[in-house]
């Protein structure tokens, strides 16, 4: 009976705590939808102004901006309001008793309060207006060649294109001109970047940022590091190849590091333009169908995996073509695609002309929006519907966009003569030229750099000198002329100021990309990478499903590892570039390496 009675007081205890569990999640359910509803209704509000200020450009007028502005300090209020950020604190120290699901929420809420926590206003205000000034000086910026005003489209064309040495030394030099006027703006912003999250606990911006994938910021940076050493000697010979190419081509000598003048790249991060692939030429199959069409094969791509069609407001609300030439107004010309309201208000703003490349954007740009479809679901609250981490919805797109040039899928579709040659080695050099060349710099250059900028705090004195340092390890690039402290050429590259210390998405996207890629190909269609079909395959549109489904709702390491079978790396990026590292050997031979150990 004794025993009896102690099973059956543990029981009632057990029972009791269970039920404080019940109410606690209860009143935490009725927290998040609290939280929810106003959060949707402030940021579609933030959205639709960018949305304003993206597709309907005034010259002169600055109600747009000033509408994006506002908006966007109200999410911010809301978002890192001291309410907000006691009420989340609170139940995020009771982590046991949450539901999984329910800690994810909190986790994710407790990041977007760091972008503007309220205990701090003052600091938040001045960060906005740094990073609001900062961005309207490298867009306003006007770069001059020779005393001329000179476009960066026109710098990127003169690089891609030019053969003279001295043209192409100018140009670059003209490419950089930007980085001294941004220097001490973007020391403020780094500082106030540093402080506004550093008052929620985070060390600095770079760990802030790499937080949302829920590792450290040494925790990437090794990652990071690991497929840079995977590609590592695919991308010596790459070097060693492009050292010779191009001093054959500017009748120069062979150079130890490869000059940055040389390249085709302001950056050096894509040299794919040095080769031209003969074979399936699918311009003039494109260019008699219309814009429209273009689009038109993008939807019928993805329904025929299983999707839905694209809602009607998609084609009521989005920009999709380029403006008539008398339009009294400008919209941004850069693909991209818009979840509104993180629910059904998806939307896309392209300039759809009937061309391979846009043939290509409009299959990677409604990658992003069919993602968004997915992940809009009752099963994902509203702040966890993203990508499974910010690299996936890069990684979806492209792997999409890769899909729509293979040879098989054209030929299907009647856009290439299926007896048509491709020369295969060339095709390969011209996608590691791409993708591989990509990986040092954006893994390496971009990630290390922005780490020291945040983490270490590198003086203003220091920019230039660590740079290079890193271009030159990472790259095996160096100036054509001495750079001194009183450039700032790594502020060149926008990213570091309007989606910074981030840059190691796109890393990781690639290393995505081939991994999706391969698993499709070998596993669901039992088909070459090199030459595969995924029209209307319903294996892969389940694939894709299962991926994109959970949004953030689950880690993102699971969610690849059930899906693909393996974890993040670089190994089938390598296995796919085999037969090119195995014919660069050969060209190679006789050939001094001289791309520097890391």
């Amino acid at each position: 009976m004794r025993s009896a009675s102690i099973a059956g007081l543990l029981l009632g205890s057990l029972l009791a705590a269970a039920c404080i569990d019940t109410a606690f999640r209860s009143a935490a359910d009725t927290f998040l939808a609290e939280y929810e509803a106003e959060a949707q209704q402030l940021y579609y509000a933030w959205s639709e102004a960018e949305w304003a200020s993206n597709t309907h450009i005034v010259e002169g007028d600055p109600t747009n901006a000033a509408r994006t502005r506002e908006a966007r300090e109200a999410f911010v209020r809301f978002a890192g309001s001291v309410e907000n950020i006691d009420t989340i604190r609170a139940y995020l120290s009771q982590r046991g008793r949450l539901s999984d699901l329910q800690e994810r929420q909190f986790a994710k809420m407790l990041y977007l309060a760091a972008e503007g926590p309220m205990t701090i206003p003052e600091i938040v205000q001045q960060r906005i207006a740094a990073e609001t000034e900062q961005v309207e000086r490298l867009y306003g910026f006007e770069y001059r060649l020779r005393g001329r005003p000179i476009t960066p489209n026109d710098i990127d064309a003169l690089l891609r294109t030019s053969t003279e040495l001295p043209e192409r030394l100018a140009v670059w030099e003209a490419s950089k001109e930007v980085g001294p006027a941004l220097k001490p703006g973007a020391l403020a912003t780094r500082d106030l970047r540093n402080q506004t999250v550093q008052a929620l606990g985070y060390s600095d911006f770079f760990t802030y940022q790499v937080s949302d994938y829920g590792m450290s910021a040494d925790e990437m940076v090794r990652l990071c590091d690991d497929l840079v050493r995977a590609l590592r000697p695919l991308y010596r010979e790459l070097h060693t190849w492009a050292r010779y190419e191009l001093a054959g081509r500017y009748g120069a000598e062979v150079p130890q590091l490869l000059p940055a003048h040389w390249l085709p790249n302001r950056w050096g991060q894509d040299w794919s333009v040095l080769v031209e692939v003969e074979g399936i030429n699918v311009d003039s199959a494109i260019g008699t169908h219309t814009a429209e069409w273009v689009m038109q094969q993008g939807e019928a791509f993805y329904v025929s995996l299983g999707f839905d069609p694209l809602p009607a407001t998609f084609w009521e609300r989005s920009s999709l073509y380029p403006l008539p030439p008398d339009a009294d107004y400008k919209k941004n010309t850069h693909a991209s695609a818009w979840h509104l309201d993180l629910d059904t208000d998806v939307r896309s703003l392209m300039s759809v002309v009937p061309n391979p490349y846009w043939y290509e954007t409009v299959h990677h740009e409604l990658g992003h929006v069919y993602y968004f479809m997915a992940y809009s679901n009752p099963s994902v609250p509203l702040v966890l519907r993203d990508g499974a981490n910010r690299a996936y919805h890069e990684a979806i797109g492209s792997t999409i966009g890769l899909a729509a040039t293979q040879p098989r899928f054209l030929v299907n579709r009647g856009l290439a003569d299926e007896t048509a040659e491709v020369d295969e080695i060339a095709k390969l050099l011209q996608e590691a030229l791409n993708h591989v060349v990509f990986i040092p710099w954006s893994a390496g250059v971009m990630t290390r750099f922005e780490r020291a900028l945040y983490v270490d705090a590198l003086p203003g004195e220091a920019l230039n000198a660590t740079w290079w340092d890193l271009v030159r390890r990472y790259q095996g690039i160096v100036p054509p002329t001495s750079r001194g402290e009183e450039y700032a050429d790594a502020l060149s590259k926008t990213h570091i100021t309007d989606d910074a210390a981030q840059y190691y998405d796109y890393a990781l996207a690639e290393a995505l990309l081939f991994q999706l890629h391969q698993h499709v190909a070998t596993e669901i269609l039992g088909q070459s990478p090199y030459d595969t079909d995924y029209f209307g395959s319903a294996g892969v549109g389940a694939f894709l499903r299962d991926l994109m489904s959970p949004g953030a709702s689950r880690p993102w390491q699971e969610v690849l590892q059930q899906t693909t079978g393996r974890e993040l790396d670089a190994q089938a990026m390598v296995e796919y570039f085999q037969p090119l590292y195995d014919w660069l050997v050969q060209q190679n031979e006789g050939r001094t390496h001289t791309l520097p150990d890391l």
